[in-house]
């Protein structure tokens, strides 16, 4: 039984065919009525009555077998599959929280279509590879709150990721409250390994708790973070509201790299500097390497291929139909 639950179809449409069934069986019936002649006679004393012969008794098995038969081909058309898995885990999953500045700044357009949204479409993509892991999302500016807790369901954290924008909550750059967020989202967490992904433009000018003090708290619950400065050297295009329509000014790029790296080498983990959307694409990259080291999965997968398999059954039943019928037809002869 088990194996039965484990077959897939690949092309499931075929099954449509299964139609065919139904007609053959009613053409049968009307076919076999039409061979059937009637004889009125007043008594059957003059006629021997014919003892019942095994053709007899079997003379339906031929489309019992045709319709077997059709059914096993259509099946083989359908080209059923196993899929089998086995998996040894020797290790717990990674717990990640994404901790995401949201602020203004964030919609200069040095990245496409700006920072925040750049952000965003690259750290979905990470999710998506990460289907095993536990990822919760913690969003800051003026100050923080969680959007997201951890979760399995990515599915949900994806749609809420999509939802932030600027200006849910007051504007500036509290890092030190984005990190002491995180942080106390998984300080309570039994995961192997706790991650905290930290992505800002800025430096820190607002919030009830310094940078590096959240970092030391970090370390203290075993949690590694990987900092994120944002913005290309030098100024950057920022758009502004104006009575004229949007139009454009060049704001100084303020990425505080001493304390993001400070941040980093006390839990752990490490800076990165993304100056476009291709070099923050690479950076998550690198975060999902380093972090996929610390999970030993052995995963052996197959898929079985079982068209030929069916494909000969169905064989077997026509043969096994066309013997009957000689056997019927040799029977009649003699």
């Amino acid at each position: 039984m088990e194996l039965f639950k484990s077959i897939e179809f690949a092309q499931p449409g075929f099954f449509w065919l299964l139609i065919i069934i139904p007609a053959m069986i009613g053409w049968y019936i009307w076919r076999a009525q039409k061979l059937y002649g009637h004889l009125n006679v007043s008594a059957i004393k003059g006629f021997t009555v014919p003892k019942s012969s095994m053709a007899n008794k079997f003379r339906h098995l031929g489309i019992v077998l045709r319709s077997l038969a059709v059914i096993l081909l259509v099946v083989a058309l359908a080209r059923p599959q196993t899929s089998l898995s086995w998996q040894n885990s020797t290790t717990e999953g990674i717990d990640i929280v994404i901790a995401s500045d949201i602020s203004g700044s964030m919609l200069a357009e040095d990245f496409q279509p700006n920072r925040l949204e750049a952000g965003k479409n690259i750290a979905i993509d990470f999710i998506k590879n990460r289907p095993d892991d536990r990822i919760g999302l913690v969003i800051f500016s003026g100050e923080s709150f969680t959007q997201c807790p951890l979760t399995i369901d990515h599915s949900v954290l994806i749609n809420l990721f999509k939802d932030i924008k600027n200006g849910m909550i007051d504007d500036g750059t509290a890092i030190g409250m984005g990190l002491a967020t995180a942080v106390n989202r998984l300080k309570d967490s039994e995961a192997k390994s706790k991650v905290i992904i930290l992505l800002t433009d800025g430096s820190n000018n607002t919030g009830s708790i310094p940078p590096i003090t959240a970092a030391e708290i970090a370390k203290q619950f075993n949690i590694r973070v990987y900092t994120v400065g944002i913005g290309t050297h030098g100024y950057a295009p920022y758009p502004v509201q104006t009575p004229m329509g949007i139009q454009y000014q060049r704001i100084a790029v303020d990425v505080d790299e001493p304390t993001l790296t400070k941040i980093a080498e006390t839990t752990g983990g490490k800076y990165f500097r993304a100056t476009d959307n291709e070099r923050l694409k690479s950076i998550y990259e690198q975060i999902d390497k380093m972090e996929k080291a610390k999970i030993d999965v052995i995963q052996y997968n197959k898929k079985t291929e079982l068209f030929l398999p069916f494909a000969l059954l169905a064989l077997l039943f026509l043969a096994l139909e066309f013997g009957f019928k000689n056997t019927l037809l040799k029977g009649a002869l003699t």
